[in-house]
């Protein structure tokens, strides 16, 4: 299962250096990570860890921001969710791929508590 977001780098969205902060962007990526896990698990998902994270292209003000999660593998109740990040100039098309992060996504029952991920359909 899969979950893509398309989000624009606004002048409130950065720093003094006119590139995105580090939390916007975390952010938006645990955003597209819960889709891809709420689409897999057909239920509520909680964050309970990130690892792997790094930011390695800087991002600015004024770039496109495609974010693409991919639920990667599934256990009893929590998955684990690759996102990808790639900045694009919206004037030259230019694109490049600045962050890669796992996800660890649990399910959640209307109690809240961790419940069994069906198998898939």
């Amino acid at each position: 299962m899969e979950a893509r977001l398309l989000e624009s780098v606004f002048p409130s969205d950065t720093n003094p250096q006119g590139t995105l902060f580090g939390g916007t962007l975390m952010s938006w990526m645990d955003k597209a990570a819960g889709y891809a896990a709420m689409r897999r698990a057909r239920s509520t998902v909680v964050t309970a860890a990130i690892s792997d994270l790094s930011f390695q292209v800087p991002i600015r003000h004024g770039d496109l921001v495609d974010i693409h999660a991919v639920v990667t593998d599934v256990g009893r109740t929590s998955m684990k969710v690759r996102v990808e990040v790639r900045r694009e100039s919206p004037i030259s098309g230019e694109n490049e791929l600045c962050t890669v992060g796992l996800f660890t996504m649990v399910a959640m029952d209307a109690e809240r508590a961790p419940m069994v991920i069906p198998p898939e359909e």
